[in-house]
């Protein structure tokens, strides 16, 4: 075994040194010690059949290459010289002025961004605008006025405000639609992103106008034929996704099938019941309560009045007093409390029921509150739903959205024909016109690798897919002590056992009887997660006899995997005692059920289900001829909304070189919401010891490789947008280059960058077929950027639905892959996802990284779920909330793949 001082050698340099061993044709790129960016396309590959496809994409025609975008900044301020926030009211207030002002402004079409800018097509007549723009509203202080002195239905249906406001409108730039003309022919200037976002907010005004809830460059209109109810007061909205892209066929217009998540609308009591899963109001946990509507808007059944929520009344409905003043009948006028019940029924003249015995809704201020009747408040529609989904809301929504490929592309046409873009004042001043057609192109299908199974029987996927009958795994293990825990009233684990050891056996795995199977006792059902677990585990130390652990534990979890339990029960195994576990909930015990359990055992316990034949072969170009370490790194966040919750960062590294099947995950937790990984190289105070990931994973691989140090890299990145294209390269791979030369090597390892893309809004067609793209089908021209280095890929096989091909981009790449292998490689890595028995629609190493940062996540535990202090503002500081430390994994379990 080899320790850290075996990787101390000669003199480091950064700069890098070609190993004897490499290929000849192979050309690395120099590291630079400036600011790296993402590397030019060195050409398309040229393998695999030919397809005809087409993709949700529409060409757009420039007729003009002379057209300008002005550029004006805009400030909103009130009469009282404070800025106006809010794109909803900035909106309304541009709006106002062009109605007001538009001769001044020459009547020229504008597209505003909501917040502090204004585009126009060549300028205005004046470099500088101040406007006075005067809005007419409801006032929550005029309302509550009105409400204390007791003032009259009709008198409260009407009461508006006028508020003036000035605006001004100043020359800040412009911006030529020249640079999209040379970004088709390759010719990247710095103006190039700027004028496609110029065109994008254009779109994003166009559906302003409309009315549509925008969500980047998604849009949702208020249709209720639109809204998906997936239970608990959460509907999914459908929608459509629009924007302008430059690709090496020029500029094109995407447009998809968007989704996303509403509060539904309608009575504010009926979504508190449904999401409760209660059915008599006076069970309603009111602190939940308030943290699901905090910000929510409601309109008023009686005066068709709308607010924002801001929580609950102290009292209930016909126990809040507030002040008001009435008249005597000697017309002298008095403060005298009266209650909310009393003021609606007596004062309004409006009937009261069960409203009258619950909290009252507050809206208005805190320090001067108006208190609403719940039965008479309804929740206004197109608000989004920021928190997360249960699974079950998950799996509704992923099922009732999901439209096969003649379904999608039909939506996207019809989008695009009522849409009318061509209709567009800003569209048409600029000389753009969208084709009706879908982009058309070639692309190609790679064949699928070949596999090795037991007893080196060759396994040929079709289309994607594989499975095990009559087969044994590559590699099965041997299990002599185990044992089931059963957390479910409903599992016969007798019967469990038996069918999984005979499947078992099938595959090759010898299993021998459990030690033990340990029911719960009914009495500790009763008890909080962590009391079940540890009870658990009082009972398998008092049942398994020994010191020496069992191999693993399978675990019947009650009703659903990822319940309450899982990340108590995984903690405790994983952290404190060592032991590899296996969690179900099985609701049918069939062969291929158990099947699927058993790839994953048999991944944890260090066992191998099947193997590429180029890696038994060792025929993997540039990766199996030279000691190549593979990561895949994910950053797993917080649901929305919570700022308290660390981020999870997670990093698979390869081991046991020349193979690609096998890899060790680390983890650790970072501030909320951070996307760069901080953890890569974390020297101490002295800076000489390294308690980073890379560290801990290069050690891994030497000591899993016979000894041999990485001298090559390749990094798979998931997770990050394009703005952080230049993080990635110069502040991860920078602190990767740190931990290297912290461990010290003789020869620097060269870097392959690739980053991988999930959420995009490419789809992919058969233009000879109704039909998902097959498995294997790969883009890398047209539809792909025009300079950079990416292409599409869909390794997977998409039963259902449309597939969605991965977008890899490949930022730097100084092993000198030609365009094939890479592509072959990066197909092949889609096949040796251990956990199943079909080709995956991203590289495995990406998807443990998911898997490990999903499942450690588990082990931490947060309290004050329905917290009062607003995400992102502790006691009024804008400070990052403290992030809890993820405890270590027990050196028994954090060499295997417990993530698997």
């Amino acid at each position: 075994m080899g320790s850290p001082k075996d990787f101390k050698g000669g003199s480091l340099s950064p700069s890098l040194n070609p190993s004897s061993t490499m290929p000849s044709e192979v050309i690395p790129t120099q590291l630079s010690a400036s600011d790296r960016v993402p590397i030019a396309r060195p050409g398309a590959g040229i393998e695999g059949r030919q397809i005809l496809l087409h993709s949700n994409q529409f060409t757009a025609k420039i007729k003009s290459h002379n057209v300008v975008f002005y550029q004006y900044n805009v400030s909103i301020k009130s009469d009282d010289d404070h800025e106006v926030g809010g794109r909803g009211f900035g909106w309304k207030i541009m709006n106002k002025l062009y109605d007001t002002y538009s001769s001044d402004l020459a009547k020229k079409a504008y597209a505003y961004d909501g917040e502090k800018s204004l585009f126009t097509v060549g300028p205005l007549p004046e470099n500088q605008y101040e406007f006075s723009v005067f809005m007419e509203y409801s006032s929550a202080r005029h309302i509550r006025k009105d409400f204390e002195e007791g003032g009259d239905y009709k008198r409260a249906k009407h009461i508006h405000c006028v508020k003036k406001f000035k605006v001004v409108i100043k020359y800040a730039a412009t911006f030529p639609l020249s640079p999209i003309i040379y970004a088709s022919e390759g010719i990247e200037t710095g103006n190039t992103q700027n004028t496609v976002r110029i065109l994008n907010i254009i779109l994003r005004h166009q559906q302003a106008k409309r009315g549509c809830l925008l969500v980047r460059q998604s849009f949702f209109n208020d249709d209720r034929e639109n809204f998906i109810p997936l239970g608990g007061g959460v509907s999914g909205c459908l929608g459509f996704h629009s924007s302008f892209q430059t690709t090496q066929s020029g500029l094109i217009l995407n447009m998809d099938v968007s989704t996303t998540l509403v509060m539904t609308p309608g009575p504010v009591i009926d979504f508190l019941l449904a999401n409760q899963n209660i059915r008599d109001p006076r069970q309603i946990d009111w602190a939940k309560a308030k943290w699901m509507l905090k910000n929510m808007r409601i309109k008023c059944k009686h005066n068709k009045l709308e607010f924002k929520i801001i929580g609950f009344s102290e009292f209930t409905c016909n126990q809040q007093l507030f002040s008001m003043n009435v008249s005597d009948e000697d017309g002298q006028v008095s403060m005298k409390e009266i209650t909310v019940y009393d003021y609606y029924t007596n004062k309004r003249k409006l009937e009261l029921t069960w409203s009258a015995f619950l909290p009252c809704l507050t809206v208005g201020k805190p320090k001067k509150p108006i208190y609403l009747p719940i039965e008479l408040c309804e929740l206004i529609s197109l608000q989004r739903y920021t928190k997360a989904l249960s699974a079950l809301q998950r799996a509704s929504l992923v099922e009732k959205s999901r439209k096969r490929p003649e379904e999608r592309i039909r939506v996207v046409a019809d989008a695009l024909s009522e849409n009318r873009y061509d209709e567009d004042p800003m569209l048409s001043a600029c000389g753009i016109s969208i084709e009706k057609q879908l982009v058309q192109f070639n692309g190609r299908v790679l064949n699928p690798p070949k596999l090795k199974v037991g007893k080196k029987e060759d396994c040929i996927p079709n289309n994607g897919r594989w499975n095990f009958n009559n087969k044994t795994l590559w590699n099965p293990i041997t299990i002599e002590k185990w044992a089931i825990v059963n957390f479910s009233a409903q599992c016969d684990i007798s019967h469990l056992s038996r069918e999984l050891i005979n499947c078992g056996r099938k595959k090759g795995i010898m299993i021998e009887r459990p030690v033990t199977l340990i029911e719960e006792d009914s009495q500790a059902r009763k008890s909080g997660p962590v009391e079940r677990v540890e009870q658990m585990f009082e009972r398998v130390k008092l049942k398994i006899p020994g010191t020496k652990p069992p191999q693993f534990l399978l675990c019947v979890l009650p009703e659903r995997k990822i319940c309450d339990i899982y990340g108590p029960w995984k903690k405790k195994n994983l952290h404190e005692v060592g032991i590899v576990t296996q969690c179900i909930a099985p609701k049918k015990i069939t062969d291929q059920y158990l099947t699927n359990v058993l790839l994953k055992i048999n991944s944890k316990l260090g066992g191998i289900n099947s193997l590429l034949e180029i890696e038994h072969l060792r025929g993997i170009p540039h990766v199996t001829n030279v000691p190549t370490l593979i990561l895949g790194m994910d950053v797993s966040h917080s649901p929305p909304g919570r700022a308290d919750i660390p981020s999870i960062a997670a990093v698979v590294g390869s081991r046991c070189w020349p193979l690609i099947s096998r890899y060790r995950a680390c983890v650790r937790s970072q501030p909320s919401k951070t996307e760069i990984i901080e953890s890569l190289y974390k020297p101490s105070l002295s800076g000489e010891d390294d308690d980073g990931i890379i560290r801990e994973l290069m050690l891994d691989f030497y000591q899993s490789s016979g000894q041999q140090k990485p001298r090559q890299i390749i990094i798979f990145r998931d997770g990050v947008g394009e703005s952080q294209f230049n993080q990635v390269l110069n502040i991860e791979l920078g602190q990767i280059i740190k931990a290297i030369e912290n461990l010290g090597v003789e020869t620097f390892p060269r870097f392959t960058v690739i980053i991988t893309q999930k959420r995009h809004h490419t789809k992919l067609f058969r233009v000879d077929s109704p039909e998902n793209v097959p498995a294997g089908t790969v883009v890398d021209s047209m539809i792909v950027h025009p300079k950079n280095y990416d292409f599409y890929m869909c390794a997977h096989s998409g039963m259902m639905g449309t597939s969605r091909p991965t977008r890899y981009q490949v930022l730097l790449d100084e092993i000198g892959f030609k365009s094939d292998d890479l592509q072959k490689l990066i197909h092949s890595l889609s096949y040796v996802y251990q956990r199943s028995t079909s080709a995956i629609s991203i590289v495995a190493p990406v998807a443990y990284a998911h898997l490990a940062a999903s499942q450690i996540s588990q082990f931490v535990k947060f309290n004050d779920y329905y917290s009062d202090t607003p995400s992102g503002d502790r006691q009024g500081r804008d400070i990052p909330p403290p992030f809890q430390v993820l405890p270590r994994l027990h050196e028994n379990v954090e060499s295997s793949m417990f993530f698997c």
